[in-house]
């Protein structure tokens, strides 16, 4: 008699284990580049299609500057707490002396993180006062 043949399921459909881990808030790490470049790519695929209308919607709804505003509050808050989740994985891989590579990489994304909460402060400053010039 044969073995049972392996059956393995593709990365777009995920395993109960898989939904079952993001459901608590556990992640399964990869120790295949291949695996890495798979889940990423799923992850790009994922974000562009479920952002295809969005041009459209934003369009549609951000009206005039103050309409702007709490959107790109939400997107900053939401960028800020995860930079701040990231420190905490820098810090940790520092204490842990991780290889320098990592560490280098983690201290380029939380420096860009940053930076781009940064820029976003300044969009959000700049509906307020876009609005307050126009005398709305």
């Amino acid at each position: 008699m044969d073995p049972p043949k392996e059956v393995t399921v593709p990365l777009t459909r995920r395993s109960l284990m898989d939904a079952a881990a993001a459901r608590f808030g556990w992640r399964r790490a990869y120790g295949d580049t291949a695996d890495v470049d798979a889940l990423l790519t799923e992850q790009s695929e994922t974000a562009y299609t479920a952002a295809a209308d969005h041009a459209t919607l934003a369009t549609a709804k951000n009206t005039d500057v103050l309409t702007v505003q709490p959107c790109v509050l939400d997107a900053r808050g939401r960028i800020l707490a995860d930079v701040l989740y990231l420190e905490g994985i820098l810090a940790g891989a520092r204490n842990r002396d991780l290889p320098s590579e990592v560490i280098e990489h983690l201290e380029d994304v939380v420096g860009h993180g940053h930076e781009l909460t940064m820029l976003l402060a300044a969009a959000v400053r700049s509906t307020a006062a876009s609005h307050t010039s126009s005398g709305s």
